[in-house]
Parts: structure tokens; C-alpha cells; sequence
């Protein structure tokens, strides 16, 4: 039995040296990334345009409380780009997937609180660059290494 147990923890130990957290956190952040900035690209034309729509969309179906619907259509749709963009960069991720998070937290409560599990798997994925940050493989990373050189 012991000798089960060694086994598996050699095993365990090779295939998380195989697979890095640099690796794991770029894979997160570029996958989180497509879900929001995909979702910012259907609130606009052009580059960065509210359609009509949009903004119909957030005085019925996304309406929240407290917020009017013009100001809603506009942060939802500049955070959506703005914070997947630098998610894909590594650039302010904790912030970044913070932002994410939060918006998440509001779809789930105010606009569809039945896609519970779609919204637990973005937290699933945000979470980790909260706590964890970009990674090595990013220019969060860069920047603090460039801050401590001589």
C-alpha cells in the first residue's frame, strides 16, 4: 500500500513539473479573457460603438437596481474590453479579474441568477488570478522584475 502511495506521488510531482502555474494562469487569463471581450464585441459596431440595441437591452432584460440603464450599457461595455484586454496582456490581472468577478456577481444576482453554473465557472477561473496575479508569463511579472533590477 505504501508503495501505492509513493508511486502516485512521484507521478504527482512529474506531471505538475510538466505543466507550470506560468502556463495555467496564461491559460486562464486568455480564456476568461475571450468570454468577456466576445461579450463586449456583441454590445458594439465598429470598434467601439453602443449599438441601439445595447442599450434596449439594459432598460429591460440586464435592467439593475440603482443604475440607470445608459450608464450600465456603457461600463459593462467598456469593461468587458477594456479588462480582457488587459487580461491578455498580464497588465493589472488582480484588478482586472477583480473587475470581472464583481460584474459576474452582479449578472448572477440581478440579470440571470439560474446560470449559476456558467457564472461559477468564470469564478472558478477568476478567483486564481485574484489571489494568484498573472503569472511569470506576464507583464505584471516584467514590470516587477524591472522595478528590482539594479
Amino acid at each position: 500500500m505504501t508503495s501505492l502511495i509513493a508511486l502516485h506521488a512521484r507521478l504527482t510531482r512529474r506531471v505538475s513539473s510538466l505543466v507550470p502555474d506560468a502556463l495555467l494562469l496564461l491559460v486562464a487569463r486568455l480564456g476568461i479573457a475571450g468570454v468577456f471581450f466576445m461579450s463586449g464585441r456583441t454590445k458594439v459596431d465598429g470598434i467601439l460603438h453602443i449599438t441601439d440595441g445595447t442599450y434596449e437591452l439594459f432598460r429591460t432584460e440586464y435592467a439593475l437596481p440603482l443604475v440607470p440603464p445608459a450608464i450600465a450599457a456603457v461600463a459593462a461595455t467598456w469593461s468587458e474590453h477594456v479588462f480582457s484586454i488587459l487580461l491578455v496582456l498580464g497588465l493589472a490581472t488582480r484588478f482586472s479579474a477583480l473587475a470581472l468577478f464583481l460584474m459576474t456577481l452582479t449578472i448572477e444576482i440581478f440579470v440571470y441568477p439560474d446560470a449559476w453554473p456558467t457564472h461559477l465557472s468564470w469564478a472558478a477561473i477568476l478567483l486564481p488570478l485574484m489571489a494568484r496575479g498573472g503569472g511569470a508569463w506576464s507583464l505584471d511579472a516584467l514590470l516587477l522584475r524591472l522595478s528590482r533590477a539594479p
